[in-house]
């Protein structure tokens, strides 16, 4: 009999009526609650880009039958707590803390919340209206940095069902009805794709009877959606985003097979925190491009989907994907500055790809990282959401994962992970940035990009200048497209 990867082993054992259960009980005065639904914005049918996150946003910020909106803020006010709704490609998940003083309370109104949502047309207009204006607002006009990473998603995976934002695209948004929110509801809500999770100081017997009152739900079936595998790029590929703006901000990545569970997981987990860790100053490309040249604020690298990043400095929970990309985030850059940045990062991905770690450097990452994974649960909602995760891809809790496998991982399996996985010739870019034409005309010329500074620069720094300036970008005029900003999500 064939096995399953743990993933479809786990959709596959999703086909009994009982919602799963995951619980870390507690001393502690609070509660927390993830309930995570196996689906997302990858089940959006063609043309309803957008049909999974306006459903969640309709349960989390819509009435239910009894209680409109605002009666539900007036209700959760005294008690301090809010739901939170995060939709991705392949999870939807509901979130909450409360104190146990006011466990009943809350849980009244927010199992009323899942199980009976109101569908109010007001609610709908609002919602989808929320939805248009942060990808045409927030998202498009006013996060150049954010924006250049979710393109280049939708770039990796043009024609796939990952291939739009999450939220949708805007003229699928303005068509969809009530009708098509109560249907994928009735479709995807299903108590074979949920699983509860609670953590804190509940009560005993508590969390069967949230699974026996979520029981309410249609039984269905979990079937796992028909995903391709991403294609490589074929070479360098390039978009530009012209917008009215002061700065360029990069994005480049390709798509690559590892994900938890994955056997060279943890080996490119330190590889990519030792090229660039979230936040941190401690990465090769942040002292490349910033400490020792000047050149932006800051300069990361991701083999996993990491929304928001600009606002916070651990990812968020419950973002499991089969499929990932390997990501540089390169912030904001001086115009002048863009065509050596873009190279430089280049060059520091190809001296990764054919250098690897030295011994020092293995060994200094794999111990931040024995440190650092502690922090990405130290929560219990966040522990909670890890927990969930490591259901869904089939491993021990996170922790225990990452640090087994950092004590049994060689530098020679980290070199040999990079050199497989990884490279510099074969990538995606995005940048958005003003006169684009300029920038497509520098960057298909191939002539020298020299770095000038404001103050004096060692020796060795220059010396690797004149190396970065005349790096080989092998790009084809056809591989080089421009795109107006306005064209974006729409």
């Amino acid at each position: 009999m064939r096995m399953l990867p743990p993933m479809l082993l786990l959709l596959a054992t999703g086909l009994e009526a009982a919602p799963r259960l995951v619980t870390l009980p507690g001393r502690s005065p609070l509660v927390s609650f993830r309930l995570v639904f196996l689906t997302g914005a990858a089940s959006d049918p063609a043309g309803k880009e957008g049909l999974a996150a306006l459903t969640a946003a309709m349960l989390a910020q819509g009435g239910t039958r009894r209680m409109s909106y605002q009666e539900i803020l007036e209700a959760l006010f005294p008690m301090a707590v809010s739901v939170s709704a995060q939709v991705d490609k392949e999870m939807t998940s509901f979130s909450a803390v409360t104190h146990r003083d006011n466990l009943e309370e809350f849980y009244r109104i927010f199992r009323a919340m899942l199980l009976e949502p109101g569908w109010r047309p007001e609610d709908l207009t609002r919602l989808r209206d929320d939805a248009v204006n942060f990808l045409r607002v927030s998202l498009r006009g006013n996060n150049d940095e954010e924006l250049a990473k979710e393109v280049l998603y939708n770039e990796i995976y043009a024609g796939h069902p990952y291939g739009h934002h999450n939220l949708g695209k805007v003229s699928a948004l303005q068509k969809l009805t009530l009708e098509d929110l109560r249907d994928f509801y009735a479709r995807r809500f299903t108590q074979a794709n949920l699983i509860i999770g609670l953590a804190g100081g509940y009560p005993e017997g508590f969390p069967e009877r949230v699974r026996k009152d979520f029981a309410r739900l249609p039984a269905g079936r979990s079937e796992p959606l028909k995903l391709p595998e991403p294609s490589r790029p074929g070479g360098l590929r390039v978009t530009l985003i012209e917008k009215e703006t002061r700065s360029v901000a990069f994005s480049i990545g390709f798509p690559i097979p590892v994900r938890r569970g994955h056997p060279d997981y943890p080996a490119l987990l330190v590889a990519q925190s030792y090229f660039g860790q979230h936040r941190m100053s401690g990465g090769r490309l942040y002292e490349r491009m910033r400490q020792v040249r000047g050149l932006n604020y800051g300069d990361y690298a991701y083999i996993e989907y990491f929304p928001r990043g600009m606002f916070q400095f651990e990812p968020d929970p419950n973002l499991a994907r089969r499929q990932q990309i390997f990501q540089i985030w390169i912030r904001p850059v001086e115009p002048a500055t863009a065509h050596f940045s873009l190279r430089l990062a280049l060059y520091e991905l190809d001296r990764l790809v054919r250098l690897g770690l030295s011994q020092e450097e293995f060994e200094r990452t794999r111990l931040f990282l024995t440190k650092y994974v502690n922090l990405l649960t130290r929560t219990k909602s966040a522990e909670l959401g890890y927990a969930i995760d490591s259901l869904y891809y089939g491993i021990p809790d996170y922790n225990s994962y990452v640090k087994s496998a950092l004590a049994k991982l060689t530098r020679e399996e980290v070199n040999q992970a990079i050199r497989k996985h990884l490279a510099a010739a074969d990538l995606r870019i995005v940048a958005v940035a003003k006169d684009c034409e300029d920038l497509r005309r520098r960057l298909l010329a191939g002539e020298p990009s020299p770095m000038r500074y404001n103050a004096p620069r060692p020796p060795e720094v220059l010396e690797e200048d004149k190396l970065v300036e005349r790096f080989r970008l092998d790009l084809k005029p056809e591989n080089v497209r421009i795109v107006p900003v306005g064209q974006i999500f729409e």
